[in-house]
């Protein structure tokens, strides 16, 4: 379903400047007039009549290096019988509409390979085919491509699903989905009457709205380069979507890991490109970096051993001469494989692949879109949502611990980066631990936190990168942490909090392997090359570690010493006493809970003679209770303290039963 209220507020803008807009767009209705006044699937010279009915086209089938047209209409020369078959098959109403799109692309295969085998594509994909559709049944039909239509589900509130890929399901998804804007359009008079009033006799009535429908489309998914407003026409408005300079070009560089590194650039950092090479010679495709514009966005790949895109980058200064100059702009904290894009046919005529020798290649924008859309499957952008703040004040009233305590707590992550919460079990140490990340940040942004839990299996595979299982083989994966501090370096002016349950569980030193140093507050931002990839690699500034140990875990060992000095340690301990938990306590006005906690407090002071302060019992064990009942104060003592108990005095078993007495006589 659509988002009724996002549909209205961007029907305003592009009423708005309908007539500046049309300028531009008109050929598109002219482009249906053309192909309905020339179409004749009977025609003798089917290949003339292809190319007459497809001649008002322009980009929609035409741009830099995607040549459907053109393609067709030659097949249509060599093979005039076969094409006429398959458009024949593919305006076959009476046949589900995807699977002949599935045999249409299929068959242009089959022609490729009989009759022009030398082509490496026939360029005949969804896009290509589902405009024939369009323009044959202008009433029904769209144009389907895929970063618009996500780009325009996403701005219109849809709960549309698109992959890349699952050509059947986007292409019914797609349909439903423009046909619900097709119905909220049409119901829209004053759009209505603005598009009739620029119709000429060169143009398609659009009777249905269809046209117009892909148009709003369009320019929905580019709703940033709305036209300026001007020959009369009103401004946007501060509500209205964002104008944004569209970059002029798309480039591909590349970067040979042994020389120079994206990923030793940090976000927000430049860097600059000799136009020569040490001997000056000028670099190859010398053009490209003439032409290289300001704004100018960048995909950043790097060659062997790497092979992967790695990062986003946009041309900060144009050449002077000497050097051109980009600046780093995100990470990817899942790169995207070569094997991947070369697999991909929208790819298949990149200006890189066609001839990799060289460091600056040209993308069209098609290829642009679609190589983004890889990126953001694999690297979605952080939703933006409106987050509830959390402080000093919020911290205190739900934990319960002093303000100089926390203070310290605060002031000690802050100066070492990383902390470890240790106490004995109850005390809210996982609690504590999430609250304290968000006091931190000022709000509950969950998208910045990261909870794991260490356990004896627990590898450098899981925790930086590894080889994983994938398909018939194995394929190098980057693990939870490597992610989590790609992410927090693409947000620089953000705190990010990778917290760690049962830390001192993990063989710590096997785990972290070379970010052993890394972590340490001096070497934050330091470069180190990981044992896999052989690319540098560097745990941001703005990235905290907070672990969790339980002191009364006896069967563990000590936490590795290099680790150990690389954390503080903050001691978590029973809060009976504290205000805040005094005053809840007071607020259940119950007589045995108050005689429950005053035996706690003497059974803590037992346990702190015998077996030390790390094995008291916690306060957590008595909280998040609104009504106080005596069956919930039996499962206290029943399945939660006594159980304790007989692990600490399992050889001591007069103390643990008389203990047991005290604290069953109190809730029985």
């Amino acid at each position: 379903m659509l988002d009724l209220d996002r549909l209205k507020m961007l029907l305003e803008p592009y009423k708005r400047n309908f007539s500046k807009i049309w300028k531009d767009e008109k050929y598109k209705w002219e482009a249906v007039k053309c192909f309905q006044d020339n179409w004749d699937l009977k025609a003798v010279d089917f290949a003339d009549m292809l190319d007459r009915s497809l001649s008002k086209t322009n980009n929609l089938l035409a741009s830099n290096n995607n040549f459907p047209k053109a393609m067709i209409v030659d097949f249509a020369k060599t093979a005039p019988d076969e094409v006429r078959a398959m458009f024949s098959s593919l305006f076959d109403e009476s046949k589900d509409v995807y699977d002949r799109i599935k045999a249409f692309k299929a068959q242009a295969e089959t022609v490729r390979q009989k009759y022009r085998s030398g082509a490496k594509q026939h360029y005949q994909y969804e896009n290509a085919i589902s405009t024939y559709l369009w323009l044959r049944f202008p009433d029904k039909y769209y144009i389907y491509k895929f970063m618009e239509v996500k780009a325009t589900c996403e701005k219109l509130g849809a709960n549309y699903q698109f992959k890349k890929g699952d050509y059947e399901n986007d292409i019914r998804n797609f349909l439903n989905f423009y046909d619900e804007i097709n119905v909220e359009l049409k119901k829209d008079h004053e759009l209505i009457n603005l598009f009739q009033s620029q119709l000429t006799d060169t143009c398609y009535l659009d009777p249905e709205s269809r046209t117009l429908t892909l148009d709003f489309g369009y320019f929905v998914s580019n709703y940033h380069q709305v036209p300026s407003a001007d020959d009369g026409n009103e401004p946007l408005e501060k509500n209205d979507p964002p104008r944004e300079a569209a970059p002029k070009n798309y480039w591909w560089l590349n970067a040979n890991p042994k020389i120079w590194s994206f990923s030793n650039i940090a976000v927000g950092e430049t860097q600059s490109y000799t136009l020569y090479n040490e001997n000056g010679n000028k670099r190859r495709v010398f053009q490209n970096f003439l032409d290289a514009e300001v704004g100018d966005v960048v995909i950043g790949y790097e060659s062997n051993p790497a092979k992967q895109i790695v990062a986003l980058a946009r041309v900060s200064a144009k050449q002077d001469g000497d050097k051109i100059y980009f600046q780093k702009v995100e990470g990817l904290a899942s790169p995207i494989d070569y094997a991947t894009l070369r697999a991909c046919p929208e790819l298949k005529g990149m200006e890189y692949f066609q001839n990799p020798q060289g460091s600056l290649f040209k993308l069209t924008k098609d290829e642009y879109d679609f190589i983004m859309d890889l990126i953001r499957e694999a690297n979605p952008l952080p939703v933006k949502n409106d987050l509830p703040t959390y402080g000093q004040s919020d911290f205190l009233r739900e934990v319960y611990m002093t303000k100089d305590r926390y203070d310290d707590l605060v002031g000690l992550l802050r100066n070492k980066k990383n902390i470890i919460l240790q106490g004995p079990p109850g005390v809210g140490k996982t609690f504590a631990a999430r609250r304290l990340a968000w006091s931190m940040m000022g709000e509950k942004d969950d998208d910045r936190i990261q909870f794991i839990q260490f356990h004896q299996s627990y590898s450098y595979e899981d925790f930086v990168m590894g080889y994983k299982p994938a398909d018939e083989g194995f394929k190098l994966k980057p693990g939870i942490f490597y992610d989590f501090c790609q992410k927090a370096a693409n947000q620089p002016d953000k705190d990010f909090f990778f917290i760690i349950d049962e830390i001192n569980r993990g063989n710590l030193s096997k785990i972290f392997g070379e970010l052993l140093m890394l972590i340490e507050k001096d070497y934050r931002g330091s470069k180190a090359t990981l044992a896999y990839n052989g690319l540098p690699f560097s745990v941001p500034e703005n990235l905290y570690i907070i672990g969790m140990m339980n002191t009364a875990d006896r069967s563990l060992a000590m936490i590795d010493y290099a680790l150990r000095r690389r954390f503080s340690f903050f001691t978590m301990e029973p809060a009976f006493d504290s205000d805040v938990f005094v005053a809840y306590q007071k607020g259940l006005n119950n007589e045995k809970l108050d005689k429950l906690i005053d035996e706690a407090k003497n059974l803590n002071d037992e346990i702190s003679k015998t077996l030390g302060p790390g094995f008291c019992i916690g306060h957590s064990y008595f909280c998040g209770q609104k009504q106080c009942t005596d069956e919930w104060l039996r499962s206290i003592v029943d399945y939660d303290i006594l159980p304790t108990l007989s692990e600490y005095w399992f050889d001591d078993y007069s103390k643990f039963e008389s203990w047991k007495t005290v604290l069953q006589g109190i809730v029985k």
